[in-house]
């Protein structure tokens, strides 16, 4: 299980596997897919993961299920990382 997640930037935060179920969800998949995911995710033997290895899994199983999810879940993080922007 992983015990870290390595930003873009280089820097650590601890594994939160509810945030992945809530970006999931709010692509719109039901939350029995997005807990799935998760758990797959959560699964990774590493102590660190990237987060581009999160993003690519994610979309992987997110188009496997719907294809029009991707987008969302490419829009949804578009937004959210543009809206901390102008809070942090």
């Amino acid at each position: 299980m992983p015990k870290h997640v390595i930003k873009k930037d280089g820097r650590k935060e601890p594994f939160i596997k509810e945030k992945i179920i809530v970006s999931v969800v709010k692509t719109g998949a039901p939350v029995e897919v997005a807990r799935k995911i998760a758990d797959e995710i959560e699964k990774n033997p590493d102590e660190s993961i990237k987060t581009i290895w999160i993003r690519k899994h994610l979309l992987g199983k997110l188009e496997l299920h719907n294809p029009d999810l991707p987008k969302r879940w490419y829009n949804y993080d578009k937004n959210v990382k543009r809206l901390h922007k102008y809070w942090s």
